[in-house]
């Protein structure tokens, strides 16, 4: 099967029978998107229409383009995700890109889930509570990271250890301990979303270690970050791969 019928397939698939409103305005643009899309970058590696849908949803967050985010929710239903996968995924934006632009998000969410009778609010994934969610959260940024993070929080200058403290606390007691998401699929999305915001190189390149350590493989990273580049374009993209493969060089 070319790629003209794999983006037709795929397209169905993920949305329905409708055609694209661009059809009847720039049709040329619209085939060059749809095979490039979803005639060849939805079959290239070996990530799931699941985990793809996923991270479609957190660049488009990320990068706010917020009409085109509702139409993905509608085909990450079609593709089997449960409401809860989809507002997790969010949530997990929030500590990178700040709160105003995941509500946005969430409202673009809600909407569909709304427009399909999926009751609101869906259930808590919440995990921690105030007494143990900074301990719960270093754990977990020590499970991922390792041994650095001890020498980060010592290193922080006095005035800074609140930082230290926020990203313990916040960053992966309040998100990365929730439930409806594992722990490899939110570190993958982490690494999609500061790969997606641009000018955060250190970032990426400490997140291609963290996935690295709860066992995604180069392979995969590969593999994600070329689902984001129909969504965040080459430079982005080719920023993304060079971390990884200065981090986790070619053997």
């Amino acid at each position: 099967m070319d790629r003209i019928e794999k983006s037709k397939e795929k397209y169905k698939q993920l949305f329905g029978n409708g055609v694209p409103v661009a059809y009847a305005t720039d049709p040329d643009f619209q085939d060059i998107l749809s095979r490039f899309i979803f005639g060849e970058v939805f079959y290239q590696g070996n990530l799931d229409d699941k985990q793809r849908e996923l991270i479609t949803l957190v660049v488009l967050t990320t990068n706010q383009t917020l009409p085109q985010l509702k139409a993905h929710v509608a085909a990450t239903l079609n593709v089997g995700l449960t409401p809860v996968e989809i507002k997790e995924a969010v949530y997990q934006c929030a500590p990178y890109i700040g709160f105003p632009k995941t509500l946005n998000a969430i409202n673009e969410v809600n909407e569909v889930f709304r427009a399909k009778n999926i009751a609101l609010p869906i259930e808590s994934q919440k995990q921690v509570d105030e007494e143990n969610r900074f301990d719960k959260g270093l754990s977990v940024q020590v499970e991922i990271f390792g041994e650095i993070i001890a020498k980060m929080r010592e290193a922080a200058p006095v005035n800074q250890k609140h930082m230290q403290d926020y990203l313990s606390a916040f960053c992966f007691g309040d998100f990365y301990t929730r439930g409806g998401l594992d722990l490899k699929t939110r570190e993958l999305l982490t690494l999609c979303i500061v790969s997606s915001l641009g000018g955060a190189e250190g970032q990426v390149k400490s997140h291609v270690l963290g996935n690295k350590n709860v066992g995604n493989d180069k392979e995969t990273l590969i593999t994600a970050i070329i689902q984001c580049l129909p969504y965040m374009g080459f430079p982005r993209t080719l920023n993304a791969l060079a971390c990884i493969n200065e981090m986790i060089p070619e053997s």
